[in-house]
């Protein structure tokens, strides 16, 4: 409206003649309108795509029953005062139990009753739900739950003749501008589909998950549809809806879903029985490439990722790879940061090898990376700290690769690592992190669970502790 009206204006303010020569010398460029040629054409709509995946997207009800007595903390009683003692679903729980529940979305995706959510839909809870489009409810099964994706997959117990998997899509064909659907279960008000386009594809920075790869899109997705579906135009699965952008708790047309590409290598851990997910061992840390360096590598833009360092006897150094080396591709997939690396490479199997495009200096060539699991060189010996010490409440393990791989820490190869933490505990209150390793205890080094066993039944007026916390160490003095 505003741009005719400028039209109008400007041919208003000429004299009448020289508006009338202006008109005739513009070409009539508008296609030529056409009625619609059929009761197809009249009736486009989405609803064929939305009744062929609607009924594979499910509804995840989580909970686990605490007993009353449980000590709260602050946060515990913020929700209770305002939230009340359950989620949005169901009664207050039974007398002398709290009831915490979670609503989340899921998507059938194996005819055996298999359904992939979001870890953080069931994370901490026990019991879990499964209600189908048509309202009918299951009870499920954990089978695996994979916090470093955001993924977990359960199961129905005794999943209904009939059940019909949503089909994977193959997210690497998707472009910026591609229409898509999200459907889920936005704030418990039943199944509900929005539309909108791919926004952005490989977003990184997202922060909900190790693997930093995310569709972006503008279809309205809210609280509840967490775990649900993110669908093409022919019905497939081209990822899971898993987080928004938002300032109020509601949309604002910012949404991410996890790729189909890991969805699809999650389902396929959970089909062969496996509990957990098990990915490549790389053995190298890996850096951004900077426009400076770029610049004196002769490439034309930043891309592909630096190797910062690499373990002894790892398939990265068996590989030939040296500190310093660019990794352009694998297998053909460019990557453009540390984060499209990582979860390129978490793609790939645990057997055969990887083709790495590699440029060192201003020389490319390819090389072949042995594919295989981190290996568990020593046991962990858990070991949680319950004397009166700067670790109690701490729970601390051996160092190995595949500890390294689990926590995404840059380890040495020996050490004792700290696994994790209970919040308001003397550890937690000392400063202490999640992956930060223990070099010593008051200047006597530590390189096993039984050497922190040992030192901490010892009572010490103050206490000094060395750690390594991501390459840089640190020496604290704590009173006794």
């Amino acid at each position: 409206m505003r741009r005719s009206a400028l039209l109008v204006a400007l041919l208003v303010s000429l004299s009448p003649d020289m508006a009338s020569a202006q008109i005739m010398k513009t070409p009539d460029v508008a296609p030529e309108k056409v009625a619609p040629q059929g009761r197809a054409q009249v009736q486009l709509s989405f609803a064929p795509v939305v009744k062929r995946a609607a009924p594979a997207v499910v509804n995840v009800y989580a909970s686990q029953v605490e007993k009353r007595g449980a000590s709260r903390n602050a946060m515990d009683e913020f929700m209770r005062r305002f939230f009340g003692e359950d989620g949005s679903r169901g009664g207050r729980g039974a007398p002398g139990e709290r009831a915490q529940r979670s609503l989340g979305s899921g998507v059938v995706v194996d005819e055996s009753g298999l359904v992939i959510t979001n870890n953080h839909v069931i994370d901490n809870m026990n019991e879990v739900r499964i209600a189908l489009a048509d309202r009918r409810e299951f009870e499920a099964t954990i089978v695996l739950r994979d916090p470093r994706t955001d993924l977990a997959v359960v199961k129905i117990k005794t999943p209904p003749a009939g059940l019909v998997p949503m089909p994977f899509g193959d997210a690497d064909t998707l472009e910026v501008g591609d229409f898509v659907m999200a459907i889920g279960n936005p704030f418990g008000v039943g199944q509900t589909v929005t539309q909108g386009i791919v926004s952005a594809l490989a977003r990184t920075q997202v922060g909900s998950s190790d693997y930093q790869f995310f569709i972006q899109t503008d279809a309205a997705i809210n609280p509840g549809n967490s775990g649900g579906a993110l669908v093409d135009l022919q019905g497939r699965l081209v990822g899971i809806n898993t987080a928004i952008y938002s300032q109020s708790g509601g949309s604002h047309g910012i949404g991410f879903a996890i790729p189909a590409s890991m969805v699809h290598a999650v389902v396929e851990t959970a089909k062969a029985g496996a509990s957990t997910v098990r990915r490549p061992w790389l053995g190298a840390r890996v850096q951004s490439v900077t426009p400076d360096i770029a610049e004196s590598m002769e490439l034309d833009h930043p891309t592909g990722v630096l190797v910062a360092s690499l373990q002894p006897k790892s398939p990265a150094e068996e590989a030939g790879l040296k500190r310093g080396d660019l990794i352009l591709t694998i297998d053909g997939k460019v990557v453009d940061d540390p984060e499209a690396f990582g979860y390129r490479f978490a793609l790939k199997g645990l057997s055969g090898s990887a083709k790495f495009g590699i440029q060192r200096g201003t020389t490319r060539s390819t090389v072949a990376v042995k594919l295989g699991p981190a290996p568990e060189t020593r046991p962990r010996d858990a070991l949680k700290i319950r004397t009166r010490s700067p670790f109690m409440g701490a729970t601390l393990v051996n160092t190995s690769p595949a500890l390294a791989e689990e926590l995404q820490v840059d380890f040495p190869v020996e050490g004792v690592a700290i696994a994790s933490v209970d919040d308001g505990s003397f550890a937690n209150r000392a400063g202490l992190q999640k992956g930060d390793v223990v070099l010593a205890i008051n200047g006597t080094p530590v390189s096993a669970t039984k050497d922190v066993e040992k030192l901490t039944r010892t009572s010490f007026s103050a206490w000094e502790v060395s750690i390594n916390r991501g390459g840089t160490v640190l020496t604290s003095v704590f009173g006794g």
